[in-house]
């Protein structure tokens, strides 16, 4: 189980930390297998596992069955005789909800891809991919709901084996794309700022060089793609709580045919199948007519599986499957009149699915202390800053990031991915605590002299008693808000952040760096003697730490000191941080690149109070959603109506349900949703159109073009045709490039 004394050791080893989150498309099974992941710790009981959504804390998360809000909990797991913290985000599916996507990819360093097996790629699986990739962050496959394949689909393994292959090649599909479109960027940046070799004698030299990138390239784009030999994809049905990689079965089966276990974890995957006469694994299974090694050998168990628990419900038969598992179920498990119960008993003890994905997370994703000097360079430079053009005292930061040092001498670099509201009740300090010995004995004499005397009780104890409710009237009061600030006292915001190098205490002095703050612009001078101001820069706050706490999911614990490496939550930043910012000890630190939000607030409503009198908490508790939300769009007009844009209807609805229950808390009239159109230029594409008013008119249209290097004209291939807008005012280039030989 994960307690507080046990996570504050664990934070100190960034080398057995892991930060991941739970990426998929709507309904494909993260919150699943999310609860199976926090059963393992005794959270919740497994078999609740899939039914509490634990991590679904709102009540309309519950009654939507969709995941709105990116939590996160910390998971104790066990590996190769080592102890591991497992930073676990899980985030939503929806596709209006995917700026919580993006919050979460921004502070992890590995993702869990969860894809239905019968669906397959849906358009989120896509988006969530392409925000992962984005990151620089290293991906994890896991193939969900195989059970559909069997009860709902009725395939053989034979067919299931196909349809997975299939699957599997539609993702990597993905990956592919992704994969080609950094390289076909990478190639016009080479192509823009670096100028081509013109000497004949290095030629030779060149290509080699050329050569030599290209095979790197190959080696590393080959590492982007998900095989399960390498043990970067599972199969599993979070439902049933079972999972497996390629790894498992390999190892059990090795011993038993005597295959060397290497050769057999490559080869269980693919076209090869088993000779039972030489005991060796041959190739050409498809061709050949036989069985492929992961439907002999793996496949078919699981179905047999299926057949005699839920299918046929043959009782002998599951006998012999569980005495030659070497499994030993508890007898309520066996007398279990639901197929689906004895089924999960059988497949946890034999499959774990919560063991067998923390394995993978462990051995594949990496910890804080590889942080790649791409990412670091993408994450400092904002805006197409180029990270040489900063000053040799923010360069090396990027040695720190790395490193994940926590020692004082470190400055500290924390980032702040959203705030997220909390009610005050959930606080460890605003819980009741357990009681002392002393205190239970005391109870204890109590009850005996009450069940003793069976009268009313003494005058004495009367007083006592009304001492007693008249403190915890006392105690109530003190904590119960006020009309003037119910947002302030009941609820607290906390900061999603993560650190990345130093370390945060509780008290500390920071500056809050705002998303257009540039360390290359010289310092402003200190006030004068005498005079009053302040010696920051622009975009630049100061702010001193409140509480700290590790995420739990619903519940938080309080810690007064988090090194590098950890993901936390910052109490009182909310009045100098709106939606995201940097936190650092030194002003040569930039601020960290912008999140990209996929989605846009093009739903808009207006809000107004249904009573005048209300429009202070009105505005009020749109200044509060706006913080709370990092995809919300408060705005006013000229005329003074207050206008909400939202990603879409789902995301409207979540938002007039805070806004009303929870930060303005009165009664609220919203106009109609509208969308926006934006009106843009649509010009003639016939040939005739694609004229150049001479070829001094056309040099100067290129000269002016972001491709155009100085004294570089004649290296630049000349323009296929120009598109001129009807106010004359907009030149489009069009332009057709082959794609370069990294991409093919």
């Amino acid at each position: 189980t994960t307690s507080n004394d046990v996570v504050r050791r664990l934070q100190r080893n960034s080398k057995n930390i892991r930060n991941i989150c739970i990426l998929a498309h709507v309904d494909h099974g993260k919150t699943t297998l999310a609860d199976s992941l926090i059963a393992s710790n005794g959270i919740i009981s497994q078999r609740q596992a899939g039914k509490v959504r634990y991590m679904d804390n709102r009540e309309d998360e519950q009654e939507r069955g969709i995941t709105m809000k990116s939590s996160a909990i910390a998971l104790y797991h066990q590996f190769g005789g080592g102890e591991y913290l497992v930073n676990l985000i899980d985030s939503p599916g929806h596709i209006d909800f995917s700026s919580e996507v993006s919050t979460a990819v921004r502070l992890c360093d590995g993702a869990l891809v969860v894809v239905d097996a019968v669906e397959g790629v849906c358009p989120q699986t896509h988006t969530v991919l392409s925000q992962a990739w984005g990151e620089g962050i290293k991906p994890c496959l896991l193939i969900n709901k195989l059970d559909r394949l069997i009860l709902e689909l009725k395939h053989s393994p034979l067919e299931a084996f196909y349809h997975l292959q299939q699957v599997l090649e539609q993702v990597n599909a993905v990956m592919a794309m992704l994969h080609t479109s950094k390289v076909v960027e990478a190639a016009n940046q080479r192509e823009m700022f670096q100028p081509p070799a013109n000497k004949p004698d290095q030629t030779g030299d060149q290509d080699e060089d050329e050569k030599a990138e290209l095979d790197c390239k190959e080696e590393e784009g080959g590492s982007d793609y998900f095989t399960p030999e390498s043990g970067n994809v599972m199969f599993s049905s979070a439902l049933d709580g079972w999972g497996f990689s390629v790894g498992h079965f390999s190892d059990m089966y090795a011993k038993k045919l005597g295959i060397n276990a290497e050769v057999l974890r490559k080869t269980l995957w693919g076209n090869y199948f088993l000779n039972t006469k030489t005991k060796r694994v041959c190739k050409k299974a498809q061709e050949k007519g036989k069985k492929p090694l992961f439907v002999q050998l793996v496949l078919e168990n699981i179905w047999s599986v299926y057949d005699a628990v839920v299918t046929n419900r043959d009782m002998i038969k599951i006998d012999k499957i569980v005495n030659s598992l070497n499994l030993k179920l508890p007898p309520r498990d066996t007398r279990q009149g639901d197929p689906r119960t004895h089924l999960s008993a059988i497949f946890t003890q034999w499959l774990p699915l919560a063991k067998s994905t923390l394995d993978m997370v462990i051995s594949k994703h990496p910890s804080p202390l590889q942080l790649s000097s791409e990412r670091v360079e993408n994450l400092l430079c904002n805006n197409a800053m180029a990270f040489d053009s900063f000053p040799k005292e923010t360069q090396q930061l990027k040695q720190d990031f790395m490193a994940c040092c926590a020692d004082p001498s470190v400055p500290t670099v924390a980032f702040v991915s959203k705030l997220f509201s909390i009610e005050k009740s959930s606080f460890p300090q605003q819980q009741n605590r357990p009681l002392t010995q002393e205190e239970i004995a005391h109870r204890r004499e109590l009850v005996k002299q009450r069940r003793a005397a069976k009268t009313e009780p003494t005058v004495e104890e009367a007083s006592t008693t009304t001492n007693t409710s008249t403190n915890t009237s006392t105690n109530t009061t003190s904590t119960t808000p006020t009309e003037d600030n119910q947002d302030t006292n009941d609820i607290i915001f906390l900061a999603f952040s993560r650190v990345y190098s130093g370390s945060i205490s509780k008290g500390q002095k920071l500056f809050v760096l705002h998303p257009r703050y540039d360390p290359r612009e010289p310092l402003p001078p200190p006030p004068s003697s005498g005079g009053c101001g302040t010696h920051l820069p622009r975009y630049v706050d100061e702010v001193v730490i409140g509480d700290l706490f590790v995420l739990m999911g619903r519940q938080v614990l309080p810690v007064d000191w988090v090194p590098a490496g950890n993901i936390v939550g910052i109490a009182g930043l909310d009045q100098c941080v709106l939606k995201s910012a940097t936190l650092s000890t030194t002003l040569s630190c930039p601020a960290f690149r912008s999140m990209n939000f996929l989605a846009t607030p093009i739903v808009r409503v207006a809000v107004e109070p249904a009573h005048a009198s209300d429009m202070p908490a009105l505005v009020r508790g749109m200044r509060l959603l706006n913080m709370a939300d990092p995809c919300v769009e408060v705005t006013v007009q000229g005329t003074g109506e207050h206008v909400l844009g939202t990603a879409g209807e789902v995301h409207l609805q979540r938002c007039m349900d805070d806004l009303a229950k929870q930060f303005a808390r009165v009664e609220l009239r919203y106009s109609e949703p509208i969308v926006p159109f934006r009106e843009t230029v649509v010009a003639d594409t016939s040939p005739s159109s694609l004229e150049v008013d001479g070829e001094e008119g056309g040099d100067k249209l290129w000269a002016g073009s972001l491709l155009f290097r100085e004294g570089r004209s004649n290296c630049v291939p000349p323009p296929e045709g120009w598109v001129q807008t009807t106010n004359k005012v907009h030149t489009l280039l069009v332009r057709a490039l082959p794609l370069p030989e990294e991409a093919t």
